[in-house]
């Protein structure tokens, strides 16, 4: 049986400038989005009448534990470093072909990174100006907030606008926040953004997707079968020689740059398997991934729970704020990544050079026959859309 070689990459990861562009233009959009996000803070919030009698507004401002800065070093620099660090060490792993040349090897660690932080960066973005729209949307006072207010009790009457417990005290209303006297209009503006919490949203979207991003370059996940089919039973362990391939062509994987004549996918016969036992086709991963993948998660509802005991937030603020957090997350990695059980800790690859900005009606995917060559390099398939 003639020796399997790994197909040469490189006339793969030689990327169209029409392509570049089109990658180059989704980082602004995920800058655009975080961008807007941060206007928001200089948009006035709506501004909820409440009772001076209510208790649950009524809790001192104090210090954070974790202020703005501090939040955005733990789940936006820090794992961004990590996700750096992983790929670095970690990609690609040992059943990658040692017959791969280095700077192919390069190229896909540089690949993984980027997409790596693509959707880090994603989740953030997409969680960060969904928060801080609602803020100013719902314009919910925050427990501290009659701190924050500084209210002027000797002309209630003059800010009324509902409640009919006047007969009994005319603090028994509702009062507008013009009965406020603080001038620190900073600090009185985000007395109205309790709904949602944006330290949760932000924790567990960096803290979320970096913990999926463990799982996936570490298989960590529940065990599970693979469908019931001979090849796969036979493959149980093995890495496929084509896995890396970024494209395809008419169904069959390239191998003419590999210089392997010899090279045959029909080499893999299923003559000798013989059967698995169904208890042997997966198996658990090592207890101490547990602990890799809850860390980052740990973080997050460390985060969370000082907002709740330091009065930034009610509980349904953290938990709503924590479900875009959650959602924002699942969503930006499963945008750039295979699914953990399945995907051997792969990022999807790249969009075809045709593809790259756009497909029509009718047209099954982003990828295409041409790969992600530019038209000087394959003009066989220039014609092809």
């Amino acid at each position: 049986m003639a020796k399997k070689t790994m197909p040469n990459l490189r006339p793969y990861l030689n990327g169209s400038k029409r392509l570049l562009a089109s990658y180059i233009i989704d980082w602004l959009v995920i800058f655009l989005i975080a961008g807007l996000g941060g206007l928001f803070n200089y948009v006035e919030p709506y501004h909820r009448p409440f009772s001076l009698l209510d208790l649950s507004i009524s809790y001192p401002l104090v210090e954070e534990y974790f202020p703005v800065r501090n939040v955005i070093l733990i789940c936006g620099f820090m794992p961004a470093g990590i996700i750096a660090v992983i790929v670095l060490a970690f990609v690609p792993g040992p059943a990658f072909c040692r017959n791969t040349k280095r700077a192919d090897i390069l190229k896909l660690k540089f690949w993984e990174f980027e997409k790596g932080l693509a959707g880090f960066a994603l989740a953030l973005a997409v969680a960060f100006f969904i928060t801080q729209g609602m803020k100013n949307l719902f314009g919910k006072p925050r427990p501290n907030l009659l701190a924050r207010c500084d209210p002027d009790l000797s002309n209630i009457a003059g800010h009324i606008v509902g409640g009919h417990g006047q007969d009994i005290s005319i603090r028994w209303t509702l009062v507008t926040w013009s009965i406020c006297r603080s001038t620190n209009m900073r600090v009185l503006n985000d007395g109205f953004r309790s709904f949602p919490s944006g330290h949760s949203s932000f924790s567990w979207a960096g803290m979320l997707y970096l913990s999926l991003f463990f799982c996936s370059k570490f298989a960590i996940a529940v065990p599970f079968l693979p469908p019931n089919t001979a090849s796969q039973v036979a493959g149980v362990g093995r890495s496929e020689n084509h896995e890396l391939l970024p494209m395809n062509n008419h169904g069959r994987y390239s191998t003419e740059d590999s210089g392997d004549k010899n090279f045959d996918s029909r080499d893999s016969t299923l003559a000798d398997v013989r059967p698995v036992p169904i208890r042997n086709r997966a198996a658990a991963p090592p207890n101490y991934y547990i602990i890799l993948a809850f860390i980052p998660i740990a973080i997050a509802v460390w985060i969370c729970s000082t907002r709740f005991h330091e009065y930034y937030h009610f509980g349904f603020d953290i938990i709503s704020g924590s479900l875009i957090g959650i959602g924002s997350a699942w969503f930006a990695f499963r945008w750039y990544h295979l699914p953990i059980r399945s995907g051997q800790g792969w990022a999807w690859g790249a969009r075809s050079r045709s593809r790259a900005f756009g497909i029509g009606v009718g047209t099954h995917n982003y990828v295409g026959e041409e790969g992600w060559e530019t038209a000087q390099k394959r003009p066989d398939i220039e014609a092809v859309a």
